[in-house]
């Protein structure tokens, strides 16, 4: 393929095989994946001292507890002795220890070697050296972060910094209390693409007047191809009509409590680099976290969540849940029909991006930064 100058409204692209290279997946693994803060689980999931997640981070599977006095801790989901992985469940209740079922090594929950066969026996060996190897793990908006760095980054400069960026200053977002808020739903979507792709459309809303009916009814700016995000403190207003952030425009449910006046009628998006991305209505908040398993393969867990009283009154939340969850059908199967395509020749050289979708291309500009020159 020859590649011909670009005029000056177009922007290259990655070349394709970042989409497909497999050798290129297991770099972000290493540099990106597990170098940066992830989003692993949301806190309230982990409501009782026992209570356990595995959860793949890059290359490693973390596991993620409540210990007894109340608090999470995160551990690499091996065992010090041989190897084996210490919780083969997703996720789980323990009484008191974490206990290996290859030779019974067992752990109390704040990752100390407590018990094993013959261990009296042996009595130089240290306890706490042959702990559970720990995890960095921050908490915020209610969702527990992890850093398999040895150093890990600011959390401050990269997580909520994202937020101040996007929206201007930290309180914006603290304004939606979303640690306060109960679970309406959870959605599980299994995507056949890379987790760049995903990010990509995410980022950009040139696709909306073709793909999103239902958003453009109740963001009509949208149709006009700007995102949310295109500049810092935007927000798309509510269409003239619209009463709620639902797929028929109804009335949804009384704003949250600290919602500013100019924060009223208005949605919000904003993506925490590498995979995260969190939606501000008023009266709800969504949170996508992607765990990317392939180069072709990327799990999305998308949580709709509400004031508490309205999950406990019992409220139907479906309309609002059935709003952005065509949306996401309808971005992932965009996805999917893209991923193909980034192995033809025809992509060897990548795509353009248009002026609207100038932000894709800073997140280009991340990505390389992260996997450096030899990442390519």
């Amino acid at each position: 393929m020859t590649t011909l100058p670009l005029p000056p409204s177009l922007i290259a692209t990655l070349p394709g095989h970042y989409y497909t290279d497999p050798a290129l997946f297991r770099t972000e693994q290493e540099r990106i994946f597990e170098r940066t803060w992830f989003c692993a689980v949301r806190s309230a999931d982990l409501d009782k001292p026992g209570a356990f997640r595995t959860v793949q981070v890059g290359r490693e599977n973390v596991l993620i507890t409540r210990s007894r006095t109340g608090g999470l801790r995160a551990f690499l989901n091996v065992c010090r002795h041989r190897g084996a992985r210490l919780c083969t469940e997703t996720q789980g209740q323990v009484r008191r220890t974490l206990q290996c079922p290859y030779h019974a090594w067992t752990y109390d929950l704040d990752g100390k070697l407590i018990a094993a066969p013959n261990l009296t026996k042996m009595p130089d060996v240290d306890r706490a050296t042959y702990g559970l190897v720990t995890v960095a793990l921050r908490e915020w908006l209610g969702y527990a972060w992890v850093c398999l760095a040895d150093e890990p980054p600011s959390f401050e400069d990269t997580v909520i910094g994202a937020a101040v960026e996007r929206l201007g200053e930290v309180a914006a977002i603290d304004h939606y209390g979303t640690e306060r808020l109960a679970l309406g739903k959870r959605l599980t979507y299994d995507v056949r693409a890379n987790w760049k792709l995903i990010v990509e459309n995410f980022m950009e809303c040139y696709h909306c007047a073709t793909i999103h009916p239902e958003l453009t009814d109740v963001l009509p700016e949208f149709a006009d191809g700007y995102a949310a995000q295109y500049y810092v403190g935007h927000g798309a207003e509510f269409g003239d009509g619209v009463k709620g952030f639902t797929v028929d425009g109804s009335e949804g449910f009384g704003r949250l409590p600290e919602i500013s006046d100019d924060q009223d009628r208005r949605y919000y998006a904003l993506t925490v680099k590498p995979t995260v991305f969190v939606n501000l209505v008023p009266d709800h908040v969504i949170l996508h976290r992607m765990f990317p398993l392939a180069e072709d393969r990327t799990v999305v867990e998308c949580d709709w969540l509400y004031a508490p009283d309205v999950i406990a009154s019992g409220a139907d939340v479906s309309k609002s849940v059935e709003l952005f969850h065509r949306v996401n059908a309808q971005d992932f199967a965009a996805c999917e029909r893209t991923q193909p395509a980034m192995s033809s020749r025809a992509y060897r050289s990548g795509g353009v991006l248009v002026p609207t979708e100038h932000h894709i291309g800073i997140f280009h500009s991340w990505l390389l930064q992260q996997l450096g020159a030899d990442g390519a």
